[in-house]
Parts: C-alpha cells; structure tokens; sequence
C-alpha cells in the first residue's frame, strides 16, 4: 500500500511531538514506546520505520523541545529584552503546563543519565541558548557568565515552584527567583551605565 507523499515526515514528527510533551511531563524513564505510539495515533510497529531505539527518539525529541524554546526565548527577548524572558519564564502558566515547558526544568536529572551523545547534543543546545540569551544583555567583561547563572537561577526556581504546585509557597518561589535573576543582569546593566 503506498501513502501520500510527506506522511511519513508527517509520522515522524507528530511520533517526535508526543514524546516532546509526554517525556517533559511524565519523565523520560515513566513514557513508554507504547504509550507514545498511541498518543500519535498509530501503532506499536510503526515506531521502527521512523527510530532505531527510544534513546535516539529522546536525542531528537531534546533537541527539537530545545530548539522550540530557542524560538520563544528569542520572541520574549525581542518582546521586552530579558527583564520579559524572565517574566515569562517564571511564569504560572509555564510552571503549570512541563509538558509544553522547559525541557531543561522537566529533565535534566534524567538527561544526566542519557548515552553521551544525548548528553553532547544537550550541552551544544543549551550553550546555543546561553549565546542567545548573552546577545540579549547590555555589554559586559562576561555576558555569557551572567546569562549562564540567569538560565541557571531560571531552571532551579522553575523545579521549586513545580515540586510545591498548588500551593502559596509556589507563587512565591516564582516571585522570588525573578527577583533574583533580573538581579543578576541589573548588575550587568549598572556597570555599562557607570
């Protein structure tokens, strides 16, 4: 039987899309291939044409989460400069939604347990983001120092605020860590002005 043509890129990513959401929101090691599979709409055999093995549809499934918070990093950048990224960021909505969030807030102790290629197709992505996010901040002796402990402070306090979900201490850790990462680049911004 032959398809139309596209439907299989079609299969491949809506397979890459539903893994995306489901290892952001249920963990990596708690999805499994059936449980994707059916979430796509198709069926267990299906899987093979399309991926070796699960820990390559998790290397793809990374880089292109990671590769969609480029984008809404760089739209929030664009939109009102860090000060909005964090905002965003650190947002109720993002905090109540891991399956379209941050794949780094949603898994970094279980890509630290990932084969190294995962791990190196990791690092190059987030330092791609790091790069972004430095671009974005006023000149300084080491922009990428101060967006690498802005990223950093954004990923801790987004984890908090989703471990205590649903209750008052979790809006305030999101205040909190706000307060704390634009203070790191308002440091950054005062010493240009000086």
């Amino acid at each position: 039987m032959r398809y139309e043509k596209g439907r299989k890129d079609a299969s491949r990513s809506r397979i890459m899309e539903v893994a995306a959401e489901r290892f952001r929101s249920d963990g990596i090691a708690a999805s499994g291939l059936a449980t994707i599979m059916s979430d796509a709409g198709l069926t267990n055999g299906a899987f093979y044409p399309h991926f070796q093995s699960k820990a390559e549809l998790v290397r793809e499934s990374v880089a292109a989460a990671l590769d969609a918070q480029s984008h809404q990093v760089q739209e929030a950048l664009a939109a009102g400069g860090p000060e909005m990224a964090i905002e965003t960021y650190l947002s109720a909505e993002h905090r109540d939604n891991p399956g379209k969030g941050c794949a780094s807030a949603a898994l970094l102790p279980e890509i630290a347990r990932q084969p190294p290629e995962t791990r190196a197709l990791y690092a190059e992505r987030v330092q791609s983001l790091v790069r972004q996010i430095a671009e974005a901040l006023p000149p300084t002796e080491d922009p990428e120092g101060a967006a690498l402990g802005m990223f950093a402070t954004l990923i801790g306090t987004l984890q908090l605020a989703r471990a205590v979900e649903g209750t008052e201490v979790s809006d305030r850790i999101l205040a909190a860590g706000a307060v704390a990462a634009k203070a790191l680049i308002r440091p950054v911004q005062d010493e240009v002005a000086s």
